[in-house]
């Protein structure tokens, strides 16, 4: 049996199923009038946990830090198209692919809500409204796109992703990351 290591600590785990909540909820309730200032609520909560997560990022645990899955154009590149003929390595943190997906979702989380601010203060007339509705569904693509990513890559290294998010523990491997 392989050794189990905490990857992923309590607090990066509470922010991404709080986040992901955050804008299913708001995504769920952006066309609700009547719901209109839990959507707004949900997205002050968005940015409140990135700026959380900026600074768990350069302060926390090793696999919650930035540095950690800073990761080249190329490096992606070859991840995924080692992926797919079945050389691409395991990470315990996240993998290249999966890097690019964090940075995404985080800009577009603050890109959104910036947009949702200057909207709900009325800035800019319907511009910021249709700039916000446009990051939003360019964040949930983004969020398919990981989310398809997550389980591609649960098969193929044959481990479950999603309850290592739940857990906080993937098994120690022979990928050098340990």
């Amino acid at each position: 049996m392989k050794d189990r290591i905490m990857v992923w600590d309590l607090p990066v785990r509470a922010f991404h199923w709080l986040l992901a909540g955050s804008f299913a909820g708001a995504w769920l309730l952006s066309e609700s009038e009547r719901w209109r200032d839990v959507h707004v609520m949900l997205g002050y909560t968005v940015l409140g946990l990135v700026a959380f997560r900026i600074v768990w990022g350069l302060l926390g645990t090793r696999y919650a830090r930035f540095r950690s899955f800073l990761f080249g154009p190329r490096e992606v590149l070859g991840y995924l198209h080692g992926l797919f003929d079945g050389r691409s390595p395991r990470y315990l943190g996240h993998n290249p692919a999966g890097s690019y997906a964090i940075w995404a979702i985080l800009g577009l989380a603050v890109l959104t809500g910036a947009a949702g601010i200057a909207t709900y203060n009325e800035i800019g007339g319907e511009a910021f409204e249709e700039v916000h509705e446009f990051l939003a569904s360019a964040w949930l693509l983004v969020v398919g796109v990981h989310v398809a990513g997550v389980l591609l890559s649960s098969v193929l290294h044959r481990e479950n992703l999603v309850r290592s998010m739940v857990t906080g523990y993937k098994e120690a491997g022979d990928d050098g990351e340990d």
